[in-house]
């Protein structure tokens, strides 16, 4: 019984099965039909791929224009000259002097990149060649962190710890350039950190064997040889820093004090160009609407100079 059994299954396994993937029926594709269909993909590709430049193309455009064609007409009924240079801001009186902001823009912004890029690209330094595995991961984590902080966030610490500490140091509120410098620099931190460090990274290992094989010990070779090879990286999260440093509004709202002056010293208020828009667009009319647009107008210009500036330094490098 059990030999009857076993030559049973041996024949079931000695059958053959039914093939479970069935191939198609027909001939297969012709070389022409294979290169046609590449060639749809291709052009399908393409055209989303120029749907999306184009998409962004024609935002910065619009922008563009809406800017100028609003800001210009503005600029021209109150004078380039007293709009730029002119050092009152009443709207009331129709006085739209926007160069307390200006000044207040530049100061704000030196001041968060004397803070923020230093700490920011030593850190880097120290994240891609210095620090253990262990003590990198929980960096990493903290800057991203950084990084998904809300303004509104980092203008509430500032208002709650900077400010006070100000005013400590001397006259005043606390609400400062000085207050606004150090929040900005701590802001700027995790775009400066991050692109620093992916361009540290890309240098090539032989860069730093090599000098390590001309006797160079591993500090010589990091600040010697990789950070110079990592100039045009670093320099671009410079840029990005200055970017943020001066778009950013609502957390300088909070701690710089907005007053429309020039500031006399780090302990004095100041106000930005677009801590100037936020605050008053909501209720401006006429001559005075048009005056925030100009002053939108006058900070692309500025960013805009800013890269086309730091553009020019890093080719000018590139090619020494």
């Amino acid at each position: 019984m059990a030999l009857s059994v076993d030559s049973q299954h041996s024949a079931t396994l000695a059958e053959p099965r039914p093939n479970a993937f069935p191939q198609p029926h027909g001939k297969s594709l012709s070389p022409q039909r294979l290169r046609f269909a590449s060639q749809l993909k291709e052009a399908c590709a393409q055209t989303v791929f120029w749907t999306a430049a184009a998409f962004s193309i024609a935002a910065v455009a619009l922008i563009c224009l809406f800017l100028f064609a609003n800001g210009i007409p503005a600029i021209a009924k109150i004078g380039l000259p007293q709009f730029l240079l002119g050092s009152t801001w009443r709207p009331g009186n129709d006085l739209f002097g926007i160069f307390p902001m200006i000044v207040g823009s530049v100061y704000v912004t030196a001041g968060a990149m004397l803070i923020g890029v230093p700490a920011g690209v030593l850190t880097a330094i120290f994240l891609s060649r210095f620090a253990t595995p262990k003590l990198a991961a929980p960096l990493r984590a903290g800057i991203e962190l950084l990084a998904g902080i809300p303004s509104v966030i980092y203008g509430f610490f500032g208002l709650m710890v900077l400010v006070p500490w100000v005013r400590v140091l001397g006259p005043g509120n606390g609400l400062s350039l000085l207050s606004a410098s150090l929040l900005l620099g701590i802001m700027i931190l995790p775009t400066v950190i991050t692109i620093s460090k992916n361009a540290l990274d890309a240098v090539p290992q032989s860069y730093y064997e090599g000098a390590v094989a001309l006797g160079a010990s591993h500090e010589r070779a990091v600040f010697c040889v990789l950070v110079p090879a990592a100039a045009s990286g670093i320099l671009a999260a410079v840029v990005l820093g200055v970017g943020r440093a001066i778009g950013e509004t609502m957390a300088v709202v909070m701690v710089a004090g907005n007053q429309p002056i020039v500031p006399e010293s780090l302990l004095a208020g100041v106000r930005t160009l677009t801590a100037n828009i936020v605050l008053e667009m909501g209720y401006a009319a006429g001559l005075h609407r048009g005056a925030l647009i100009a002053t939108g107008v006058v900070l692309f210009v500025f960013v805009m100079a800013l890269s086309l500036l730091f553009s020019a330094i890093k080719r000018r490098g590139e090619a020494l």
